[in-house]
């Protein structure tokens, strides 16, 4: 696999997985009848440091970007986003692409990340905390999960 920064030409191969992500409704506190226009202009944003993840065939498999959570004099904590096509979830890619995001954070200068609504039922909590992520704390009952009712979301951190 080949993890590189984004080009603007790689939006329509992120935009299938990131539709099917967010329509799902499931992981991330976006709108899960986003356009594709209102998408681009969230992932894609020229504030936004964006990566993509290329599978041997060069066929886009995961995307990620890093951007300050903050700003002014707090503007060195990171900020950041994840998602894998859910066609090649569980092949080590969500992790190896975590893994060079933070190394990528910590280079550009950030001295932590933080998440700001990670959905307590989401898989991807064990990976974070794995990786070194603390669960600060849980809004309780924040977002309405489409199979688990309404559950929790994490604000989650990790020094850099």
């Amino acid at each position: 696999m080949l993890i590189r920064e984004a080009a603007a030409d790689d939006w329509p191969r992120i935009w299938p997985f990131w539709h099917r992500i967010v329509a799902a409704g499931e992981t991330y506190a976006w709108d899960p009848d986003t356009s594709e226009d209102a998408a681009r202009a969230l992932w894609m944003n020229p504030a936004k440091r964006v990566y993509v993840v290329e599978d041997d065939a060069g066929a886009v498999v995961a995307s990620a970007y890093v951007t300050p959570n903050y700003g002014g004099p707090a503007a060195r904590i990171a900020n950041a986003g994840f998602m894998v096509d859910p066609g090649h979830v569980g092949r080590g890619i969500g992790r190896a692409l975590a893994e060079h995001i933070l190394a990528a954070a910590k280079a550009d200068g950030y001295r932590g990340m933080v998440f700001n609504a990670v959905v307590e039922t989401n898989p991807a909590v064990a990976l974070w905390t794995s990786l070194g992520f603390t669960i600060l704390g849980t809004v309780p009952h924040a977002y309405d999960h489409p199979r688990h009712g309404r559950v929790g979301l994490h604000i989650m951190y990790r020094a850099l």
